[in-house]
C-alpha cells in the first residue's frame, strides 16, 4: 500500500516518468505502470479529483490470486492428500470414525513422505475439497500442583488382529500438571482392567499422584446416592486403600471437568491408531502403543515449551511413595474334564492330564489364566474372550500320547502348535513315538520352541541325511544358550585325510 501510494503522488503531484519512479522506487515499471493507468481510469470516471485520490490511496492493493500457479500444492501433493482422505472415508465406513486423520496428522505425514508444504496450504486444500467448516471451541487454561491430580479414562479403539477386526478398550491416565500420558489395552471395562491399569501405571511412574478424577464409570461408581452422591466400588476403595490416594467424581454428563484426559483419549487413539490398525497380535499392538506415547511424551509442549517428560520430572518428588505391588485377580474353583480341560466363559483350557477329575483353583486376570492344584502352580494360560476356544498346550498330554501315540497325529493338542505340526509331518510323519520321547526331551528340559527350532534348522543345514530323535537331543544336550555352527568342512576335511593315511598303511 505504502509502494501504491507513492506511486501516484510521484506522477501526479511530482509529474515524475514512469521510468524515472520505477528506478527511484526499485519496482517494476510495469507494476508502476498498473496503478498509474487504475488511478487514471478513477479519474475518468467523473468524481472529483482529490475524492478520487483519497479513495484510491486509501485502499490497499487487490491481487487476482486464482491466476497464480501453486508452486507447492502441487498434482502429486494433491494425489498424497486425497489418499489420506479416501483412507479416512475407508476407515469411516468401516466404523472407525474415532480413528480417522486429522488436518495436522495429514501435515505430519506429507512431512515425513519428504514433502514440504505449509500447514495451511493443507488446511485450506481440505476445506475446499470437502466444503464444511469446522466449529471452533473455546478452552480455559488450568493452574494444577505438581503430583496433585491425575485423570482415568476409557476409551473404544478397533485393530485388526491377525486380520480379524476386533474392539479393544483402551485405558488411558494423564496428569493434570505434566500432561504426561500412559495407556493400556484391554479386552473389556471390566473390574479386573481397571485395577490392573491402575497398577501398571503406578509401578510404571514408580509413584502415586495424591488425586484420581473419573467420571460416572461403572467400574468406579458403584450407585447414586441422590443427585451428586456416589458411592465408590469395592475395586476403587480397594486401590484407595493399598496405594493412599483420594478420588473424585465429575458431575452426571459432564466428563469434560476432568479437563486433560478427554482430549487425551482421543489424541492418544488418533495419534497411535489412525496411522496403522493392522497388526499380528495385541503384543505387537501394545508395544507400538507405548512407542507411540513415549514419542508423544517427548515433545515439546506448545503452551509450555517443555515435554511432558520434562515436567514429570518435576513433579515426581511430590508423588506419594509406592507401596508394594498389589495383586488383581479373582478366583474360582473348578473340575477338570475327560479332555484333561477347565471351562471358562464358555472356552476351554488345557491342564495336566493327570488332574483329569480334580478340581483347580484358577486366579482369573484380564490378560492371563493361572491354574493351581494342591498350592502347586500346574498351568498357565493367555485368557481368550472369544467363544467356544480349545486352549491347549501339548506338553499337559504326553503321558497320555505314550500309552495312545496313534492319536497324536490327528489330535487337536499337536495342530495347537503350528511349528510342532510342521516338524512332525516334515520330519517324523509314521513315527509317533520318536516325536512323544523328543517332546518329553523337550519338557523336562525347559527347552522352548524357538531353541528346538533353532537345533533343527543346524542339522538340516548339514550333511545329516536324516533327522531322528538321537541325533537332535545330542545336540539340544549342549547347555549353552546358543549352538555354535557345527565347522562339517573341517570334519570332513580331517576324516579324509585320516582315510588316506590308513589307506597308505593297508598299501
Amino acid at each position: 500500500m505504502y509502494t501504491k501510494q507513492e506511486i501516484i503522488l510521484k506522477s501526479h503531484r511530482e509529474g515524475k516518468s514512469q521510468r524515472l519512479i520505477s528506478k527511484e522506487l526499485g519496482i517494476s515499471r510495469k507494476t508502476v505502470k498498473k496503478y498509474i493507468t487504475e488511478f487514471e481510469a478513477r479519474l475518468q470516471s467523473g468524481s472529483p479529483p482529490q475524492e478520487a485520490i483519497t479513495k484510491y490511496l486509501s485502499n490497499p492493493p487487490v491481487y487476482h490470486r486464482e491466476k497464480r500457479e501453486k508452486l507447492k500444492l502441487t498434482v502429486e501433493v494433491q494425489q498424497a492428500i486425497d489418499e489420506l482422505l479416501a483412507a479416512n472415508e475407508e476407515k469411516r465406513l468401516q466404523g472407525l470414525r474415532k480413528q480417522l486423520l486429522k488436518k495436522c496428522d495429514i501435515h505430519s505425514l506429507l512431512q515425513e513422505q519428504g514433502i514440504d508444504i505449509g500447514y495451511t496450504t493443507v488446511c485450506n486444500y481440505i476445506k475446499e475439497k470437502q466444503g464444511k467448516t469446522a466449529l471452533k471451541e473455546a478452552y480455559i487454561r488450568q493452574d494444577y500442583i505438581p503430583g496433585a491430580v491425575c485423570e482415568f479414562d476409557w476409551g473404544e479403539i478397533k485393530l485388526y488382529i491377525a486380520g480379524k477386526l476386533t474392539r479393544f478398550q483402551l485405558a488411558v491416565f494423564t496428569a493434570a500438571y505434566s500432561n504426561y500420558r500412559y495407556a493400556e489395552i484391554y479386552q473389556r471395562q471390566d473390574t479386573l482392567a481397571f485395577m490392573e491399569s491402575h497398577v501398571s501405571f503406578f509401578e510404571h511412574l514408580q509413584g502415586v499422584y495424591k488425586e484420581m478424577v473419573y467420571d460416572n464409570m461403572r467400574v468406579a461408581v458403584s450407585k447414586f446416592i441422590g443427585p451428586h452422591e456416589k458411592e465408590p466400588t469395592r475395586a476403587l476403595l480397594q486401590l484407595r486403600g493399598h496405594y493412599h490416594f483420594s478420588h473424585r467424581f465429575c458431575n452426571s454428563y459432564r466428563g469434560n471437568e476432568k479437563g486433560h484426559v478427554e482430549r487425551s483419549v482421543e489424541y492418544i487413539r488418533r495419534k497411535s491408531f489412525a496411522v496403522k490398525c493392522h497388526f499380528t497380535d495385541v503384543e505387537e499392538a501394545t508395544a507400538w502403543l507405548h512407542t507411540k506415547i513415549a514419542a508423544l511424551n517427548n515433545t515439546r509442549q506448545k503452551l509450555t515449551g517443555k515435554t511432558a517428560n520434562e515436567l514429570l520430572g518435576e513433579e515426581r518428588t511430590a508423588l506419594l511413595v509406592l507401596p508394594n505391588k498389589l495383586l488383581c485377580s479373582d478366583q474360582i474353583q473348578l473340575r477338570v474334564d475327560k479332555y484333561a480341560t477347565v471351562s471358562y466363559k464358555t472356552n476351554r483350557y488345557s491342564v495336566p492330564d493327570h488332574l483329569v477329575g480334580e478340581f483347580v483353583q484358577v486366579k482369573i486376570m484380564s490378560h492371563e489364566l493361572w491354574f493351581y492344584h494342591n498350592d502347586y502352580k500346574v498351568a498357565t494360560h493367555h485368557r481368550s474372550y472369544n467363544l467356544h476356544d480349545w486352549i491347549i498346550k501339548i506338553d499337559h498330554y504326553l503321558d497320555t500320547f505314550k500309552r495312545k501315540p496313534g492319536a497324536l497325529a490327528g489330535s487337536m493338542a499337536l495342530a495347537s502348535s503350528r511349528y510342532l505340526k510342521e516338524l512332525y509331518e516334515d520330519h517324523f510323519m509314521g513315527e509317533p513315538r520318536n516325536f512323544i520321547e523328543l517332546l518329553d526331551y523337550c519338557r523336562q528340559h525347559a527347552i522352548t520352541d524357538e531353541k528346538l527350532a533353532q537345533a533343527v534348522i543346524q542339522l538340516t543345514g548339514s550333511p545329516v541325511k536324516q533327522l531322528t530323535t538321537e541325533k537332535i537331543k545330542a545336540l539340544l544336550g549342549n547347555k549353552q544358550d546358543y549352538f555354535e555352527p557345527l565347522k562339517w568342512t573341517q570334519t570332513t576335511a580331517m576324516a579324509k585325510s585320516q582315510l588316506q593315511q590308513l589307506s597308505t598303511l593297508i598299501n
